[in-house]
């Protein structure tokens, strides 16, 4: 423990966000650089606990005590040690994480958590900076080739761990550049791709190979694949968009949420000229209140929106934690990101029943107010409240309704690997899919979820493909118990 009396000592702090009427002109980091001292003081609240429930509530079991106890008392490279033992891409969820770790804090039970997110992000960075991040190539190689399929999170992960086990990894993406989610989904006021291209050089150095511009099912069929690798992972995500099949659907200047965010960064990248789904000048209505949702009010913000609205069926989370879900478990509350500061209305209990407009385009939604029936504290059905109908004025409409699975009909067709239930790759605990040698991480596996949960399959997934390729594996496995899944 670094400081005994810290947590009583010193209050909750964050770096401060850039003024709202500053950073919606841009497209840069929200935060101001956090002061060295602060960020020892808000290490010296860590208590050290004797069961450190912040290792449960990170799906990588990092060692959170042990690098604040480092932060506390200066020592940043043993810090960087601990945190890169459990952690691929600190850079990555220092910045994108929600930090299920804070939740399961011990001092969360009756004070606000100690602030681990921000200290990892400034670990990393930290050595970034002093070039203590250097690449890692492995002393011999195994003679075996593995194919990742897809770059995202979870495909990067695999990579760099399968490449440092001794394996020649190829790493196949569609889009002309690597990244996935992390480069055309996540907008660069939450990860500026100069992060990115940091860590992605780093594995060029070390020996992983991409290769852009090549779709597996298209340009590279799944049989194909096989024969030319000792194993395939595909690393895919989850990337067929929830629909919204109401009346009206047809009506140009509707949009899956996906199109207007990897537009922006597509030309904010220099790939694109011109925003194909612009939201300057219109009003905008984004349906669905997660954290795509939230992306897409904070870049319809610096597009110059007349205005923005956004409808969540559900009804609105409590701002303390429910009873019904108790310390440490992730609690369903009220979250305001920086995107929703910025301006904007928030609305819950609406269903959406039409879109209606004008000459083929959107011009407005009618909606209707629900109330929930819940059972044992959850939400389960609703009913209509009658009168409550409403037309909101409407001319974009984003749709940020989740996910149901990855595409089914290239390589996973090809190679008739089985599905779960939910429309997922299913696998074993080895994360083999039905075919011997094909492997399965992410939300290809596991359905959308978390950055840090991403990271966390592609390690697992790395490992039993070590173990299927060699009969042994000197990766590391994942430390301590998880708490149930975000």
């Amino acid at each position: 423990m670094g400081k005994p009396t810290g947590f009583m000592e010193h209050d909750r702090q964050l770096p401060e966000r850039r003024p709202v009427e500053q950073r919606v002109g841009d497209f840069r980091e929200i935060y101001r650089p956090f002061a060295e001292t602060d960020l020892r003081d808000q290490a010296a609240r860590c208590m050290d606990c004797g069961v450190p429930t912040c290792h449960a509530g990170c799906p990588l079991g990092n060692r959170i005590p042990d690098w604040n106890d480092d932060v506390y008392h200066g020592r940043w490279e043993a810090a960087l040690k601990q945190l890169l033992a459990t952690n691929n891409f600190p850079e990555f969820t220092g910045r994108l994480c929600p930090a299920p770790c804070e939740e399961a804090c011990v001092l969360s039970i009756n004070a606000p958590a100690v602030t681990i997110e921000q200290i990892e992000k400034t670990i990393i960075e930290k050595a970034f900076a002093a070039g203590w991040v250097r690449p890692l190539p492995p002393s011999r190689r195994t003679g075996k080739k593995v194919a990742v399929v897809g770059s995202g999170p979870s495909g990067l992960t695999c990579a760099q761990q399968l490449n440092r086990a001794g394996h020649q990894v190829t790493v196949f993406e569609r889009d002309a550049r690597p990244g996935g989610l992390l480069r055309y989904g996540i907008p660069d006021f939450k990860l500026e791709k100069g992060i990115l291209d940091r860590r992605l050089e780093l594995m060029q150095q070390e020996g992983v190979d991409f290769r852009c511009g090549v779709q597996a099912g298209a340009d590279r069929d799944g049989p194909s694949l096989c024969a030319d690798f000792d194993a395939v992972v595909l690393c895919t995500g989850s990337t067929r968009p929830r629909d919204l099949p109401i009346p009206g659907r047809e009506l140009a200047g509707i949009h899956f949420a996906m199109e207007f965010l990897t537009g922006q960064n597509r030309v904010l990248a220099g790939e694109e000229k011109h925003l194909a789904v612009q939201a300057h000048g219109r009003q905008v209505v984004v349906i669905g209140g997660g954290d795509t949702g939230s992306d897409c009010i904070g870049t319809s913000h610096r597009q110059g929106a007349a205005g923005v609205v956004n409808f969540e069926l559900l009804p609105q989370p409590p701002v303390d934690r429910p009873q019904n879900q108790p310390w440490p478990f992730w609690p369903m509350r009220l979250r305001t990101s920086s995107s929703h500061e910025e301006g904007g209305s928030r609305h819950w209990n609406i269903l959406t029943k039409r879109f209606v407009g004008e000459n083929g385009r959107v011009t407005g939604i009618e909606t209707v107010e629900v109330d929930w029936i819940e059972e044992n504290g959850r939400p389960v059905r609703f009913e209509e409240i009658p009168g409550s109908e409403k037309t909101w004025l409407a001319d974009l409409v984003l749709l940020a309704l989740g996910f149901t699975g990855p595409e089914a009909d290239t390589v996973v067709a090809q190679l008739d690997l089985d599905l779960d239930e939910r429309g997922n790759l299913h696998t074993g605990d080895d994360y083999m899919t039905s075919r011997p040698g094909v492997f399965a991480a992410g939300d290809a596996r596991s359905g959308q979820s978390l950055i840090v949960w991403a990271i966390s399959e592609g390690r697992e997934a790395a490992r039993g493909v070590d173990l299927f390729l060699m009969g042994r594996s000197d990766l590391p496995q994942k430390e301590g118990a998880d708490l149930p899944r975000v």
